[in-house]
């Protein structure tokens, strides 16, 4: 958008591809599109490919999944993993997805494939303060 501001003002294409850091022809078919259909022409269209795996009601129960946390009892792990997450997929929604396809989803809701540090559940703080090296004290 910002090239094809550029353009009444005066400046050469090759001025307006610079400063926004385009090639020539992409200016071109870029002012091709704006011309016939406006400023609705230079939006990102859908990318071409496969469709995704899990339709969009499937992915918002994934997500409320994913941030309720797993349950040891119930879903064998403490932590969620990108397995953990496919046999729950094909358990639930009867489709059958490899870790590194579930990754990809996982990054397409907006959510880290990385986890939390564990932390056991036994884990005092009071015992934990209480037996700290409390170094040298200094007056």
């Amino acid at each position: 958008m910002l090239a094809v501001a550029h353009a009444p003002d005066g400046l050469s294409r090759a001025e307006a591809t610079r400063l926004v850091g385009l090639q020539r022809q992409a200016l071109h078919d870029a002012v091709a599109r704006f011309n016939a259909t406006g400023l609705e022409g230079l939006r990102d269209r859908p990318k071409p490919g496969r469709p995704s795996t899990l339709s969009e009601p499937e992915q918002a129960v994934l997500f409320a999944i994913i941030l309720r946390g797993s349950d040891l009892e119930r879903d064998g792990g403490v932590e969620w993993t990108l397995p953990m997450l496919c046999r729950w997929i094909e358990g639930c929604f009867d489709k059958r997805l490899h870790p590194a396809s579930r990754s990809r989803v996982v990054r397409g809701l907006d959510l880290s494939w990385q986890k939390t540090r564990p932390r056991p559940p036994e884990a005092d703080e009071v015992a934990k303060t209480a037996s700290a090296k409390g170094g040298c004290a200094v007056p």
